[in-house]
């Protein structure tokens, strides 16, 4: 990977609704321009993912979206408000701080949540899109939070029923991310605190699938562990507020847009088919299956297939 640089600008974008949404752009301010769109939801973007990019050819923007990372107000806040954090409004975003940027089209590199979120930005605006790299692909339909939240159980059945037993019992036959949402929001910090722990062990647990997985040392902040708790029930709950299956059904909408979708065989809590119906519909992607590698850029094939794509797209004008 290249090596870390320090971003030259930054700011914070006034997007409404009370929502402070931090920015920064790294690498040559006069390079081919390429958007982060980080996962969770609520990861922020980190500094690691500057290093993907050639600092001489690219001019990188990085976003933490709503409520999370460095944007305000933090999701972790007692009486934070998630009724302004959609889908559409973090789209509504990327396109007020592009203009604000003076970017015609920008590269898009996305991972897990921020597949989905890309790919959904894509389809709605691809006059401002060049080129889209994705790993780890999700679709966030019904179908996979379900897949996520019950199916999973069938491979950690111990696990899973730890995480079915977190919410009421009138609730374990319902929306389980609905169910931790609600307790995540609770006027009881103990209730909030335990429903937080429950779930970040859960999604510790369902990524376990490859050989190099270690424990996620974020979830020991109590903090972050709350923040990414509360964003992802929030979204999960509302399968990202996406017509089921419309990222695959409109994916024509990316015809001339090259793209290149890179997924771990061993990525079952995000089953590779996700990744290969999109790739069968969208007709400029190229799908790389790596064979040894699970959920997330941990791997060194992965890593060497996001950089190749970069770099070969770097030449593109």
């Amino acid at each position: 990977m290249y090596p870390e640089t320090e971003p030259h600008a930054h700011g914070l974008l006034d997007a409404g609704d009370g929502h402070r949404v931090y920015w920064e752009v790294c690498g040559n301010p006069d390079g081919k321009p390429a958007l982060v769109v980080h996962g969770g939801p609520g990861s922020g973007a980190g500094a690691w993912w500057r290093r993907y990019f050639d600092p001489a050819r690219y001019r990188v923007v990085l976003v933490d979206q709503r409520n999370c990372g460095r944007s305000t107000p933090d999701a972790a806040e007692p009486e934070v408000d998630l009724r302004t954090n959609t889908t559409a409004q973090l789209i509504g975003d990327f396109e007020q701080l592009r203009q604000l940027l003076g970017i015609e089209r920008w590269l898009l590199l996305g991972a897990s949540w921020g597949a989905t979120l890309g790919l959904a930005y894509a389809e709605q605006h691809p006059e401002a899109i060049s080129e889209i790299v994705l790993f780890s692909v999700t679709n966030t339909t019904r179908r996979e939070v379900e897949w996520i939240t019950r199916d999973m159980g069938r491979i950690f059945p111990e696990e899973w029923a730890r995480f079915r037993d977190g919410v009421p019992a009138a609730e374990r036959d319902g929306n389980l991310a609905l169910a931790y949402s609600r307790l995540l929001h609770d006027p009881d910090p103990a209730v909030r605190e335990q429903a937080a722990k429950d779930w970040c062990a859960w999604e510790d647990t369902h990524v376990r699938t490859h050989p190099d997985w270690r424990p996620d040392s974020r979830y020991d902040d109590p903090v972050v562990r709350l923040r990414l708790a509360r964003l992802v029930t929030h979204y999960w709950g509302h399968a990202a507020w996406l017509d089921e299956d419309v990222l695959v059904r409109e994916a024509g909408k990316l015809a001339g847009i090259p793209g290149v979708l890179i997924h771990g065989r061993l990525d079952i809590s995000s089953p590779v088919e996700v990744a290969w119906r999109m790739a069968k519909a969208w007709p400029d992607a190229d799908l790389h299956l790596v064979e040894q590698e699970g959920h997330g850029a941990g791997g060194r094939s992965t890593q060497e297939l996001i950089l190749d794509a970069l770099d070969r797209f770097a030449l593109r004008s």
